[in-house]
């Protein structure tokens, strides 16, 4: 349409009755006399609002979902912090109860063996010098702690210092191919020499080659000149394999050590050996072995009556035994009398 005086009226006149019937609209209320006009357009243009709103209510709803969808994973993401925030402390109770429990194991060997002992923390593995069986301990000389002291914790002998430093020092692992414990066997005293064998058995030979010697005999360290590199009475392990007797002097035997060399944390360094050799008393006692099933041997005495509910037995020669009371007889086990 150009713009024109009269197109410009035009406009005027419309607009003039649109405010007019909304005026009436407004006050006719239900009542109104353009209600019927507004039902006949709802009904032409109802549908086409209906279509209109279903091809964009997934647009809607996707992103009310994208919205929603950010706070869900907003609130997963700070569960998941959570839970691992929770795992971790439980973890960490758990690793603390399991040190708590190596440190109280260790306090009890020191007490039986009466060693004087600075506990430390494996802090390192293996050392820059080479490719031997160490580890590091967070202590060194400024707590006292010199070369060639005895290393243990609550299972038994861990190794000997070998380097130290102001704050920290080096432990020579009894697996180690470099080292070699004196040892005495339990009870029987029998001496030998223990040398590591990396992930394998300590080989052990004994210096009697006819000593006495079997599977779950235990060991101890025989101790060295004033206690230095080792203190005496330190459980070693356990005998798991031996070696026939061949005339040789000396015999081998294989042990299985207490101490895991693989798992090591809490150690402890013997900074004051024991004023006596504390020898056996150091090793846990021994698991009690299953008790003995008892047995009873019941003898029937010939002739006797049989018990109630039972046949006679005959002999060889077809004679019945048992098949009648016997005066003589006092009862029909061993052990029973008149009165039972």
């Amino acid at each position: 349409m150009r713009d024109t005086k009269e197109s410009r009226l035009l406009l005027a006149l419309l607009i003039a009755i649109a405010f007019a019937l909304i005026t009436v609209d407004i006050r006719g209320g239900e009542e109104s006399p353009v209600d019927g006009a507004r039902q006949a357009a709802a009904s032409v243009f109802g549908p086409v609002e209906n279509g209109a709103a279903a091809a964009v209510d997934p647009i809607g709803n996707a992103i009310g979902a994208v919205r929603d969808s950010g706070d869900r994973h907003d609130r997963i993401k700070q569960l998941q912090l959570e839970n691992a925030e929770l795992k971790q402390r439980l973890g960490s109770d758990e690793r603390n109860n399991s040190r708590l429990r190596q440190l109280d194991g260790m306090i009890r060997t020191a007490a039986a063996g009466q060693y004087g002992i600075k506990g430390a923390e494996v802090i390192a593995i293996g050392a820059a010098q080479g490719f031997s069986w160490t580890v590091t301990i967070d202590i060194g000389s400024e707590d006292g702690i010199r070369r060639d002291m005895t290393v243990i914790n609550s299972e038994g002998l861990v190794g000997r210092v070998t380097t130290v430093g102001p704050r920290t020092s080096t432990v020579l692992l009894a697996s180690d191919p470099d080292f070699t414990v004196g040892t005495r066997m339990e009870k029987t005293d029998e001496l030998g020499f223990a040398t590591g064998q990396g992930d394998r058995p300590l080989l052990v030979q004994l210096l009697n080659g006819k000593s006495k010697v079997k599977k779950g005999d235990r060991l101890v360290t025989f101790g060295s000149q004033g206690s230095k590199p080792f203190v005496p009475g330190v459980p070693v392990g356990e005998i798991i394999r031996v070696d026939p007797a061949r005339g040789d002097l000396t015999r081998n035997v294989y042990v299985r050590p207490y101490v895991g060399f693989s798992r090591l944390d809490i150690v402890g360094v013997v900074v004051q050996a024991p004023r006596t050799d504390p020898r056996d008393t150091v090793l846990p006692p021994k698991p009690a072995g299953p008790r003995p099933t008892p047995t009873v041997t019941v003898t029937v005495t010939p002739g006797a009556t049989p018990p109630e509910g039972e046949a006679p037995v005959q002999d060889d020669d077809g004679q019945v035994q048992g098949g009648g009371p016997d005066p003589g007889a006092s009862g029909d086990a061993t052990g029973q009398n008149d009165d039972q």
